[in-house]
């Protein structure tokens, strides 16, 4: 037997200072890798890389069939394996691996790559392993999860979840074994998972870096000493390294062993309902790391305390939410309900009547709460003083239970004649009122840019639309062109019996067409002109919605708000939906309208984008009534060109023509006209018709309205205008005559 060393000298994993919570996650899927792997949450530097090379560090090397590119074992080599069949092999040993995924891998990266010419011309599977065969029996770290593309995330979980890895090319398969402890890292500020997505992980947990001014200075002051002398340090935590080594073997080999009783198997069954959490992943998960608590803790009995932790590692993320709200737990309602199921049959004495008179204090008490001091068995102590189901400090958007404008007490009807908050006067942020359901505004045309659900793009999954010469790797194969191409030249190849000759100039890759998600950018009329309560609710909720469907069309979004002298890029473009829900809800409305500014704003911004991400098309939804004041006071109608003409002067005029400057870039937009009252000037629409868009009303925004048709935003100039334009136009011309 050979062995293979490892000549790096990593952090130690028991030098970290701090991180209990992700410290448990990860040792307890080390105890039982079928917890299914952890999701840390948190702000970047906080060590997760770090430990999660520790760990791997720690885990017991493994035998490997030498030669094996599947790591298959020795003793019970897979059958399947593309390598084999192996028979009486040479075994070798190896360390356990620590394969990092980045967020840019393609699928042939992650699941490997078949070589369709040769298996179509010489009948041969090539087959180059994937990231997940280089994993099997060892650790798979993803760092920012949540920034890879969905259908690389389902592959990858897919994988994790079935202990295997399919690659199908065009009636060419092969399957390998991939099993692995997963660990997926994200910042919530940078986009959330999809809830199918996040109940595919085990468990998660909260990470934040530590206050205490105290472990900041330990913190340095070893990360320094480790820099200044890796071999050394590493020597000096060796023992410590060693005793952890020793007490993850000792739990593996206790874990066979653990009862989980009925009275704990109540206990899940009740947390999970009373979280009201979707199917029975949670309840298994549950039973699974509750097991591994105790035989962390060396015992063979599952306690209350272990499965009140259990939950608050395995619930958070599956609990159901609001679309906006972060992962989190309400520990008080967990106690009760632990409490509440933590009965049995052999209890002593029967629960009191809860009415009974004088019932002492020696009632009903002692339940299941696993200990505020002591904390569960062999649990690290909570530092921080933090649990994974705490809320979110303040660097992490979370919106609060939705606060609708629609109530009574909050949407009072403003005195007549006078605005909630004039020119020069601001009020205090008002509610969102209760999301809808939007219809699909598109970017016409065909993009290239990342898989989506919003506009149609060439993407490399969809429905084929035709077939070309590949460029550079051959990606989707198109069979039946590949062997029309083929077809003409068998007999100057030789060919005299069975079977097709293919060369490399034969190949022809599928074109497919599926859909994009793009950059959407908000730009809000936040001036007082909005600022009438009830109205701003309205406005905000139908924001709200729209990125609602954005989180849904997998877009990056963008908001720019604009009142008193200037505009203010409020949130930068990113694939954090809830940031923006956050941002929205603390916008306060007042002062004059720059409208011009907020348009030349966008026009900024949007050019920024266009240098960093190329492929991503943008799509500009303007939240306005139309009109447009000045520094200096001006109306909206003081520099109009006569009755119904287009303004060429003043505040309007400006408007115009930072609208112009969008629409000659070809920039998709779409108006959102909120202007309300028997009194219209139809102003949206004229922008509208200014940014070659197209504008839609409060009530047209709808997906259930029955006024809306269907529409679809035109992405070039159109001097005619668009259905809200020219409505805006005809309502225009009819006031002037």
């Amino acid at each position: 037997m050979t062995t293979t060393q490892n000549p790096t000298r990593q952090y130690p994993f028991t030098a970290v200072v701090g991180m209990d919570d992700m410290r448990l996650g990860l040792l307890l899927n080390a105890i039982s890798p079928a917890i299914g792997g952890v999701l840390v949450r948190g702000e970047k530097g906080t060590a997760k890389s770090t430990m999660v090379r520790g760990l791997a560090e720690l885990m017991p090397a493994v035998d490997v069939v030498a030669g094996c590119r599947f790591s298959c074992a020795p003793a019970a080599p897979d059958p399947g394996c593309p390598d084999g069949p192996h028979g009486a092999a040479d075994a070798a040993e190896r360390p356990t691996r620590m394969v990092e995924l980045p967020v840019g891998a393609s699928e042939d990266r992650l699941v490997g790559a078949l070589d369709i010419e040769r298996a179509l011309s010489e009948g041969v599977k090539a087959f180059e392993p994937g990231l997940l065969a280089d994993a099997h029996r060892g650790v798979l770290y993803v760092d920012e999860v949540n920034l890879l593309h969905d259908h690389l995330v389902d592959l990858l979980l897919d994988a994790a979840a079935m202990g295997a890895s399919y690659v199908e090319r065009e009636g060419v398969s092969v399957r390998h074994a991939a099993r692995f402890l997963l660990v997926g890292t994200m910042n919530p500020e940078e986009g959330e998972l999809r809830p199918q997505l996040l109940d595919r992980f085990g468990l998660t947990v909260e990470v934040a870096a530590s206050r205490d001014p105290e472990q900041r200075v330990e913190v340095v002051r070893r990360r320094l000493a480790y820099d200044d002398d890796p071999a050394g340090f590493a020597a000096r935590w060796a023992a410590e390294e060693l005793r952890l080594r020793e007490r993850i073997a000792h739990a593996r080999e206790l874990l066979p062993s653990v009862t989980l009783g009925d009275k704990a198997l109540r206990q899940i069954a009740a947390a999970c309902a009373a979280f009201e959490v979707d199917g029975m992943r949670a309840d298994i998960v549950m039973a699974r790391t509750a097991s591994a608590l105790a035989a962390w803790a060396g015992r063979t009995e599952v306690l209350p305390e272990d499965v009140r932790q259990a939950a608050l590692l395995a619930l958070p993320h599956r609990r159901r939410r609001a679309p906006f709200d972060a992962p989190g737990l309400d520990e008080d309602k967990l106690d009760e309900v632990l409490e509440e199921s933590g009965g049995t049959d052999d209890d002593p004495e029967p629960e009191p009547e809860p009415e009974g008179p004088d019932d002492g204090p020696d009632g009903p008490g002692g339940g299941p709460e696993g200990g505020p001091d002591g904390g569960p068995g062999g649990v690290p102590p909570q530092e921080s003083g933090e649990r994974p189901g705490d809320a979110p400090g303040p660097d992490v958007p979370r919106q609060q239970e939705p606060e609708h404008p629609a109530r009574p007490e909050e949407s009072e009807r403003e005195p007549a004649g006078e605005p909630a908050a004039g020119p020069g006067r601001e009020q205090a942020a008002v509610g969102a009122a209760e999301p809808f359901r939007t219809r699909r505004l598109d970017v016409p045309g065909l993009g290239e840019g990342a898989d989506g659900r919003r506009s149609r793009a060439r993407t490399a999954h969809g429905r084929t639309t035709g077939a070309r010469r590949p460029q550079g790797a051959l990606g989707k194969l198109h069979l039946a062109a590949t062997v029309q191409a083929a077809a003409p030249h068998q007999w100057a190849r030789g060919r005299r019996g069975p079977g097709l000759v293919v060369r490399r100039d034969d190949l022809r890759e599928a074109v497919r067409e599926g859909r994009e998600g793009n950059l959407v950018l908000f730009v809000v009329d936040a001036s007082g002109s909005m600022a009438a309560r009830k109205r701003m609710g309205a406005v905000k909720g139908a924001v709200l919605s729209l990125l609602l469907d954005a989180y849904q069309r997998r877009d990056k979004i963008g908001m720019i708000t604009f009142r008193g002298s200037g505009a203010e890029l409020a949130l930068p473009p990113t694939s954090s939906v809830e940031a923006g829900a956050a941002r929205l809800e603390r916008l306060p409305t007042g002062g004059r309208t720059p409208l011009a500014e907020g348009l030349l704003r966008a026009h900024e911004v949007l050019r920024v984008e266009r240098m960093r991400d190329p492929s991503r098309r943008p799509l500009v939804v303007v939240v306005t009534d139309g009109r447009a004041t000045g520094a200096s006071g001006g109306t909206a109608r003081s520099a109009s060109a006569g009755g119904g003409g287009r303004a060429t002067g003043g505040p309007l005029g400006r408007a115009h023509r930072a609208a112009g400057l969008l629409a000659a870039e070809g920039t998709a937009s779409v108006v959102v006209d909120c202007e309300a009252g028997p009194v219209r000037l139809g102003l949206a629409g004229e922008l509208a018709r200014e940014l070659g868009g197209t504008a839609v009303t409060l009530d047209e925004l709808r997906a259930d309205s029955v006024s809306a048709l269907v529409r679809t935003v035109q992405g070039r100039p159109v001097r005619g205008g668009s259905a809200g334009a020219d409505r805006g136009s005809d309502r225009h011309n009819r006031k002037a005559a």
